[in-house]
C-alpha cells in the first residue's frame, strides 16, 4: 500500500468503476468521484475494501468548480496524488440534430465533458507537477471514437465535446512533458463500452446502439482499465501526450 492518490471521476460505474478497482488493486489509494449515484459508488469502495484496498467517495458534479475544489480536497486529505483519470461525462437526449438543440443542452454537455475535464486537469498538475514541488503523475482523458465520427443524427454535441478532449489531451501533454506529468487519452471504442452507459441515457435504444457502431472493435470496461493502467505504469512508453484507440 502506498499513501499515492488516485482519483476518478464518474467512478462509480463503467470504465470509472473498473478503473478504480484496477488502481486500486496496484496499491493506490483512490478517490471515487460520483455525480449522484452515492449507492453505487459506496459499493465501488466496499469492494475495494473486500480486497484490502483503500477508498473513499466523493459527491462531484464535474460541471461545478465548487465540487471539483472540494473533490481534490478531500484527496489531498487522503494522500498524495498520483493520478486523475477524466472520466466523468454525459450525453443529451438520442437522435436530436444540430437545428434542434437547446443552448442549455448544448452548454451542459461542454460543461460537463469539456470543462469539468480541464478544470480537474489544473488542480491536477497544481499538485502532481515537480514545478510546484509535486513528485509527477498520469492524466488519463477518457475520449471517444465519436470524435472522429461526429455522430450525425445522434450527439454531435458529445462527439465535438470528445474532439475537444483530443485536442486538450495534446497541448496539456506537451506542455507539462517537462513537468513529470504524462497525458492521454484513451479513445473508448462505444459500442460496448459507453453505449450501456451513457448513450442509453440518453434515451437511445440498445438496437440503434449495435447497428450504429457494431462494426467497430468492442471493448470491455475491465479492458479499458487494463489499459489505463499500462500507460500509468509506462509499459506503454513514457510518450508524453498519446491517444489511445482501444
Amino acid at each position: 500500500m502506498t499513501d499515492r492518490v488516485a482519483i476518478i471521476t464518474g467512478g462509480s460505474r463503467g470504465i470509472g468503476r473498473a478503473t478504480a478497482i484496477a488502481v486500486a488493486a496496484r496499491g493506490f489509494r483512490v478517490v471515487v468521484g460520483y455525480a449522484s449515484n452515492q449507492q453505487a459508488a459506496d459499493e465501488v469502495v466496499s469492494q475495494i475494501e473486500a480486497s484490502n484496498g483503500k477508498a473513499i467517495a466523493v459527491k462531484c458534479d464535474v460541471a461545478e468548480e465548487r465540487d471539483i475544489l472540494e473533490l481534490f480536497k478531500a484527496a489531498d486529505r487522503y494522500g498524495t496524488l498520483g493520478a486523475l483519470v477524466n472520466n466523468g461525462g454525459i450525453v443529451g437526449k438520442s437522435g436530436v440534430r444540430v437545428d434542434e438543440m437547446s443552448a442549455e443542452r448544448i452548454q451542459r454537455v461542454m460543461a460537463v465533458n469539456v470543462t469539468g475535464s480541464i478544470l480537474c486537469a489544473r488542480e491536477a498538475v497544481k499538485r502532481m507537477s515537480t514545478r510546484h514541488g509535486g513528485k509527477g503523475g498520469v492524466i488519463v482523458n477518457l475520449s471517444s471514437v465519436a470524435a472522429r465520427l461526429g455522430a450525425p443524427n445522434t450527439y454531435v454535441d458529445y462527439a465535438a465535446s470528445k474532439g475537444a478532449i483530443d485536442s486538450f489531451t495534446v497541448g496539456l501533454g506537451l506542455e507539462v512533458a517537462g513537468d513529470g506529468i504524462r497525458v492521454a487519452a484513451d479513445r473508448a471504442q462505444d459500442s460496448h463500452t459507453l453505449g450501456l452507459d451513457v448513450y442509453i441515457m440518453g434515451g437511445q435504444p440498445i438496437g440503434e446502439v449495435v447497428a450504429w457502431y457494431g462494426p467497430f472493435v468492442m471493448n470491455t470496461h475491465e479492458e479499458l482499465a487494463r489499459a489505463f493502467e499500462d500507460y500509468r505504469s509506462g509499459r506503454l512508453g513514457t510518450v508524453p501526450a498519446n491517444a489511445l484507440n482501444n
